[in-house]
This record gives C-alpha cells, sequence and structure tokens, in this order.
C-alpha cells in the first residue's frame, strides 16, 4: 500500500499536477510543504514584507507592511522596492535601507550596469511615464514619453498605497516596468499606443524614445478588452512574459488572469502556466517562479515552462529571481 501511494505521488507530479498535501497553517507558513531547493535566491512579498529563500528556510528582510515588488540588482547585492508607494533600496541582507526618490513610483528595475533603476510615475502627458534615476539617489529622467523629455517633470502627489478590488482590477493599473538585459529597451504598461487601444504593453527603445506595441485591447480593429502588465524578461533576452486578462466578444473567448510568453524575434505569443498564475520572473530557460493559487491563497510556485510542472515554494507574490553570476 505505501509502494502504490508513493507511485501515484510521483506519477503526479511526472503529469505536472499541484500537489496539495495535508498541511496545517502556523505563522504564515505551512508545516509540512518542503519548498523546493533553487540555485539562487528569490525574493518575495507576504502581508507587505519582503522575504527571500531558496529553498525551504526563508528570511524575512523588512518589518511594518507596506512593501511592494521587489527587484534584484544586477550584481545580486541590492534590491529595489516600493515601501508606501515610493522607490527604496536596500542591501541583500535587508540592512542599507534608504529612500531614493519622493517621487510616487511602481514597480522598479535595474539597468544592466547596476548604475540607474527605472520606475513607473506620472507624466507630463498625463498618464503612467517611465523615469531613471540614478541607484545612489539624485534627480529623476523622463525616459518615456519621448516628448516628454527635456519637459518640466509633474508636480509630486501623494502615492498610492494600496489597490482595491477584483485580482483582474488590482493588475490592471499595475505600472510595473522591465529593463531588458542587454539595456536597450524597456517594456511598460501604456505608451504612445493609448492613442488607438484602451489598454496596451510598449516596448521602448532608450536610445531613442521610440515605442513598439507588443501587447494591446479595445480600440481601432479590436472589439476584446483587457490589459497587459508586470513584464519580465528572460535573461538572454530572447523572451518577454507578462501578466494578461482578455474579456472577448463571447463569454467563450474569455481568458481569465494568465501569463503571456513573447518571443522577441520571432513576435510569437504562447500562454505558459496555469489559470491565475501572474508575474513571473524566470529561473533559467526551462522553469520560472509565479504567483499562483495553492490552496486559499497566493503562492510563489516554481512552474516548468515547457511540462507544466508545478511545486509551491513559498507563501506569498510578486517573486524576483537574484541573478546568477
Amino acid at each position: 500500500m505505501k509502494v502504490l501511494v508513493k507511485n501515484l505521488a510521483l506519477a503526479g507530479v511526472a503529469a505536472g499536477a499541484l500537489l496539495h498535501p495535508v498541511a496545517a497553517q502556523a505563522g504564515g507558513a505551512v508545516v509540512g510543504v518542503a519548498a523546493p531547493s533553487l540555485a539562487t535566491l528569490v525574493a518575495y512579498v507576504r502581508s507587505g514584507d519582503i522575504y527571500v529563500s531558496k529553498g525551504p528556510a526563508e528570511k524575512r528582510l523588512t518589518t511594518g507592511g507596506g512593501h511592494a515588488r521587489p527587484r534584484w540588482s544586477p550584481d545580486g547585492k541590492s534590491i529595489a522596492y516600493l515601501r508606501t508607494g515610493l522607490l527604496w533600496v536596500m542591501r541583500a541582507d535587508g540592512g542599507g535601507q534608504r529612500k531614493l526618490s519622493s517621487r510616487p513610483a511602481s514597480g522598479p528595475s535595474w539597468a544592466p550596469d547596476g548604475k540607474s533603476i527605472a520606475f513607473a510615475s506620472l507624466s507630463c502627458s498625463g498618464g503612467p511615464g517611465v523615469y531613471r534615476i540614478a541607484a545612489t539617489g539624485g534627480a529623476a529622467e523622463v525616459l518615456f514619453p519621448r516628448d516628454c523629455r527635456g519637459e518640466d517633470l509633474p508636480a509630486e502627489t501623494a502615492p498610492v498605497t494600496a489597490r482595491t478590488g477584483s485580482l483582474s482590477e488590482r493588475l490592471s493599473t499595475d505600472d510595473a516596468v522591465a529593463w531588458s538585459p542587454d539595456g536597450t529597451r524597456v517594456a511598460f504598461r501604456g505608451g504612445d499606443c493609448e492613442s488607438v487601444y484602451d489598454a496596451c504593453l510598449s516596448l521602448g527603445t532608450v536610445a531613442t524614445g521610440g515605442e513598439q506595441t507588443v501587447a494591446a485591447y479595445g480600440g481601432g480593429s479590436l472589439q476584446n478588452k483587457g490589459f497587459a502588465v508586470v513584464p519580465s524578461w528572460r535573461a538572454d533576452g530572447a523572451k518577454l512574459a507578462w501578466t494578461a486578462y482578455e474579456k472577448g466578444e463571447t463569454k467563450a473567448a474569455d481568458r481569465p488572469v494568465h501569463l503571456v510568453e513573447y518571443d522577441t524575434r520571432t513576435r510569437a505569443k504562447r500562454t505558459v502556466g496555469g489559470a491565475l498564475d501572474r508575474e513571473m520572473a524566470y529561473l533559467d530557460t526551462k522553469r520560472a517562479v509565479v504567483t499562483g493559487q495553492y490552496g486559499k491563497g497566493s503562492w510563489v510556485l516554481v512552474v516548468g515552462l515547457a511540462t507544466g510542472a508545478r511545486a509551491p515554494f513559498h507563501e506569498g507574490s510578486q517573486p524576483s529571481v537574484q541573478p546568477v553570476r
């Protein structure tokens, strides 16, 4: 009987099933669920604080709540993050926490050289724009829209610290950005494409300010509604992933929250992960960590991109993978 149970469990893992062992919750962790061991640290958020882990053990880096969107520096020695809607940075061990800007910010992303950080904030156009600030602090400058470069910066307003509503409503206005591994482009929500579509995701070229639309919803000839948010690059720059939602012309065409992977060379798109998976960060070319549903809550899951195999890592969301050097 014991052999049969063991074989059934192994078969479930091989088929890509997410096993749900009986486990009691204690202090935010799940007793009896062993997280898979990874080669590098993953930062994630639980109950408004940032944790890091690469296996069963985890370390809490912040206290007091109000923290979001941790992002590792290219050398893996620092983490940029949001604290009560403003941009902060700290060492990988949680020390040296310091505010970089008093301008309201959304999900940051480091330049590949580690010298500056991109973040989203209100632009001169009245919509979301992309700014760049030195990793040591100082004045922020506009990257996108291009027409806002050289213009006076909008007045600083009170930061938005919490989103309410359904999962799709909360995600729809998330302005997290992602700097490409080669440093030439930034992926961000909105852009010039908003003059045509109701919602869109753009790739902006840093040097010229030019933009390319990679996902669009509503407007033009499109009869759908939806969004594409929280972009994430694979380390080689060949793939870009984002969280998407789509409401089609018919109920059968509706797509709940899901993940899209985009080939930057062929422009082909495919769905990866499972229903309600979101906020993907690549571990390597074959695996990623995502926020997904496990039990009754949101967990960081390790997902096989080809096989669909899934393993619970830690309770939490908004994962970011420390670069391997």
